[in-house]
């Protein structure tokens, strides 16, 4: 006797439909805010990067970027010359390495940051939940995804 293969698993099971549709949801809960800040949620994203200042300072090459989204460099040019017009951010060859582009934040990509701590507020109204509760969610949804990323390969260096 054959077994019938089974169809695929209800969207409503998946977890990856799941991370993906509250992913989704929480850009459009930004959106408005965004909106307001000039900003789509994949500027936000590096601006991100940015503002966090680490040990290089608020400036870094594209692919160091690019690694931390878990993107292709070319993916990130036409929303970084975006950002560059807009006066967010500056883009200029690495001397040591010409190949490299160097972003940086200008004063008014610095001065956004302070604007786009609401964004966090705006999560936790949308949600309903306590903060520590999305705090440990969100340490298992980072757990996963390094798992997968460990177990797959690929260009995921988590920080």
């Amino acid at each position: 006797m054959v077994e019938k293969m089974q169809g695929p698993v209800d969207l409503d099971d998946q977890l990856c439909y799941a991370i993906y549709s509250a992913g989704m949801a929480i850009q459009r809960a930004y959106k408005p805010l965004l909106d307001g800040l000039g900003l789509t949620y994949p500027q936000y994203l590096v601006l991100n990067i940015l503002w966090r200042g680490d040990e290089r300072g608020d400036e870094q090459n594209v692919g160091a970027i690019a690694d931390q989204l878990a993107l292709e460099s070319s993916t990130l040019t036409p929303l970084l010359k975006r950002l560059e017009a807009a006066g967010l951010v500056r883009r200029t060859r690495n001397p040591d390495n010409e190949r490299q582009v160097v972003i940086a934040l200008t004063q008014e990509g610095r001065a956004l940051k302070a604007k786009a701590g609401c964004l966090g507020e705006a999560l936790l109204a949308a949600s309903g939940q306590p903060v520590g509760d999305l705090a440990a969610l969100n340490g298992k949804v980072k757990t996963l995804r390094d798992a997968i990323y460990g177990h797959i390969g690929g260009g995921w260096r988590p920080r």
